[in-house]
């Protein structure tokens, strides 16, 4: 059995409701809508947002989860779907996981107003249920990414991001919905609980240990939709050029950032760069790190006792830096 489904096992009926509840929380009386949205939900993912809302409910809740559970994963994919389709805007790319974008077929424009009719649907469905606790939990995600992806331009203009500026920037843009995930499905069956909060933090380790894993991914061979270097290509400076930085002479300190600032287009020059990252150690380094926000994520699940949710999750954790896609 392949690793997503043994994840998924237990949590398959549930899942499959989700898919049903999820497809008609998007629909409208618009049809030209109804086809976008239909477009998206026959292209979905690995779901693992939602898959973690429901594990974390069930983990918390003797192996039952209820409505509010249902929204709050609703909501959660409402969300990130909302930003991807923004994303692909923004980005100007045509290709999203080996199909056309929505901006490819359709146009930003479209693209831009189906992205706030996705956010203004889960802002909604919470809202007209009085779920304001999941509201505020999503609202805080919805900033924070939005600051995130600021801070990373803001910085890439510059280049000079450090460390701990890095760490802020996947925390914001990939750690916090992951982190409002887990936060939600505690809190949908456990109010008020101190869960809320703690697994919030496990949800954010989880995202820091998932982003470093795919910024390792621009240093190998794969990459899903992207070739290898497309990071320095964007300018974008993560964990392992920012230890190859910070390890380098000023000559070769120089060198690194004149080419990702002026010769990041340059197949050769960006090859360059991806071998002396390697060489100074850079994918190491950021592979130990990943590997300690796994084992503090993990670390979170110790108290509680063995069940098909914990080792789902466990399962989870280990699969976010295990990958190969």
């Amino acid at each position: 059995m392949k690793i997503s489904a043994q994840i998924r096992e237990p949590i398959e009926k549930e899942m499959e409701l989700f898919e049903t509840k999820f497809h008609e929380s998007m629909r409208s009386k618009v049809p030209l809508l109804n086809r976008i949205t239909y477009y998206i939900v026959n292209r979905k993912g690995k779901q693992m947002r939602p898959m973690f809302v429901f594990l974390t409910a069930k983990l918390l809740n003797e192996g039952k989860v209820n409505e509010r559970t249902y929204r709050g994963a609703s909501v959660i994919e409402l969300i990130h779907t909302a930003s991807l389709v923004h994303d692909d805007v923004v980005d100007e790319s045509y290709k999203r996981r080996g199909f056309f974008s929505i901006n490819a077929l359709w146009k930003n424009k479209i693209a831009v107003l189906v992205g706030d009719f996705l956010l203004a649907r889960g802002m909604l469905l919470s809202v007209d249920h009085g779920d304001f606790d999941l509201l505020k939990i999503i609202s805080v995600a919805m900033r924070e990414i939005s600051e995130g992806e600021l801070l990373q331009i803001e910085k890439a203009r510059l280049l000079d991001i450090t460390e701990p500026v890095y760490y802020e920037i996947i925390r914001q843009k990939t750690a916090t919905l992951i982190a409002a995930c887990c936060s939600l499905g505690a809190a949908s069956v456990q109010p008020d609980s101190e869960e809320v909060e703690l697994f919030r933090k496990f949800g954010e380790l989880s995202g820091m240990a998932f982003q470093i894993k795919d910024d390792l991914f621009d240093y190998g061979e794969q990459r899903i939709g992207k070739p290898t270097g497309i990071d320095i290509k964007e300018q974008k400076m993560t964990l392992p050029l920012i230890y190859a930085l910070n390890q380098a002479s000023k000559k070769d300190k120089k060198w690194l950032i004149q080419s990702v600032k002026n010769h990041n287009k340059d197949r050769r020059r960006v090859r360059e760069v991806i071998d002396y990252v390697k060489a100074a150690g850079g994918l190491q380094y950021a592979e130990e790190r990943m590997l300690e926000f796994r084992d503090r994520a993990l670390e979170i699940l110790t108290p509680y006792p063995q069940s098909p949710y914990k080792e789902a999750l466990e399962l989870m954790v280990n699969y976010v830096v295990d990958r190969k896609i």
